[in-house]
């Protein structure tokens, strides 16, 4: 509920919007945890609730598999990729050639310099 406290709405309904943001990213049965009660995908599903919470039109996400193993990273890339087909811009920095096969559009840089911009159709997924 953090992520809305700025937001002008009663704490019931905070309440509800951090439940259902939980309940998109697949932590319905662990929404009584702490933290340290977590594995690193659960707590990186957190993260993602977080910033859906508020119904942004953009996330950006910093390697957001970099700390986790190949299956839960590929989790939190299906993730990503359900949210894009909901309608959610996703910007992505990785270095992980793997998360690749996610992603409609991928632009490849060196030294802050676009090297390469290539547009997938998301029919190729």
């Amino acid at each position: 509920m953090l992520p809305l406290t700025t937001v002008k709405v009663s704490n019931k309904q905070k309440k509800e919007m951090a439940e259902e943001a939980l309940i998109r990213v697949g932590l319905e049965n662990k929404m009584k945890r702490l933290p340290n009660q977590l594995s690193g995908g659960e707590q990186e599903r957190v993260a993602i609730a977080r910033a859906i919470v508020n119904s942004p039109p953009l996330i950006l996400a910093d390697e957001p598999t970099g700390s986790l193993d190949t299956k839960t990273g590929n989790e939190i890339m299906e993730l990503f990729q359900k949210l894009n087909e909901e309608g959610l811009t996703i910007l992505m920095v990785t270095h992980n050639p793997d998360n690749l096969r996610y992603m409609g559009r991928t632009i490849y840089m060196k030294d802050g310099k676009i090297l390469e911009d290539n547009w997938k159709s998301i029919e190729k997924f």
